[in-house]
């Protein structure tokens, strides 16, 4: 089931650097979210804050609330391992595991988790593959290295390993940067396709697959450099990219800066 996020008055911090500051905004489920903005604006900081990526870093906390369905997932009795189970993340390059075939790629989250039994393993692979748009292309090389494939079919096979294990979310971090158009556009229809069960946080830097692809936007930026990121504006898509409420947005998107 797709679970809403809030995030309130949420700053991020990496040490005594103030990453992100007192951004607040509501991801309602089965929906697509951008955020866009300049680089090091914080986009990936916050995104990596809803299902706590950033913790792998040493001395990085965060100050505020951010809660999946009510739920606030810093709670000090919350299981980590938990949320990031719920919570799925794809990268910005492909990372299939190099040593492991496509079918061993696609079910490595479940066998992480304890399935053992083949029977389910192999339902999940094909359910996920199939999820991913992936499944005719690899139905008969599933024993191969997921390592061999093209750069856009190893990206949707990082999203049938995320999605095999159920979350209720998944975040994606540029998942389509190093992708050619014809990749990035496999990518975006199958977003469509699973906005009906998951909900949906890209960061991009494509302003027009944005605006293509969510149903609502956010805008990070920053004052200058050192200075932490800020949320400016974070709105219905269609709006954003018409009629921003903030100059700093419209400046942004008619390419005055960033």
């Amino acid at each position: 089931m797709a679970k809403r996020i809030e995030a309130s008055n949420v700053s991020s911090y990496y040490g005594s650097f103030k990453a992100i500051d007192n951004v607040s905004m509501t991801v309602e489920p089965k929906t697509i979210t951008a955020l866009i903005g300049p680089s090091g604006c914080g986009k990936s900081t916050f995104l990596r804050s809803i299902n706590r990526m950033h913790e792998v870093l040493p001395n990085a906390r965060i100050e505020g609330r951010l809660t999946i369905d009510d739920q606030n997932i810093y709670d000090p009795d919350v299981d980590i391992t938990a949320v990031r189970r719920m919570i799925g993340m794809v990268f910005q390059r492909p990372n299939p595991f190099p040593t492991m075939s496509i079918y061993e790629n696609a079910v490595a989250g479940l066998k992480l988790n304890g399935v053992k039994k083949k029977s389910l393993l192999d339902d999940a692979a094909e359910k996920s593959l199939r999820s991913a748009n992936l499944w005719d292309e690899v139905k008969d090389r599933l024993d191969r290295p997921g390592a061999g494939l093209s750069g856009g079919q190893q990206q949707r096979l990082c999203i049938a390993r995320t999605i095999a294990v159920e979350p209720q979310v998944v975040l994606m971090d540029e998942p389509c940067s190093a992708l050619d158009p014809i990749s990035t556009l496999a990518i975006e229809d199958l977003m469509f396709k699973l906005k009906d069960r998951f909900t949906i946080i890209i960061v991009t830097h494509n302003m027009q697959q944005a605006a293509r692809v969510s149903d609502k936007t956010g805008f990070f930026s920053i004052d200058k450099t050192g200075e932490p990121g800020r949320l400016i504006e974070y709105d219905d898509t269609q709006k954003i990219f018409s009629n921003p409420s903030q100059k700093k947005t419209e400046d942004y998107i008619t390419g005055r800066f960033g």
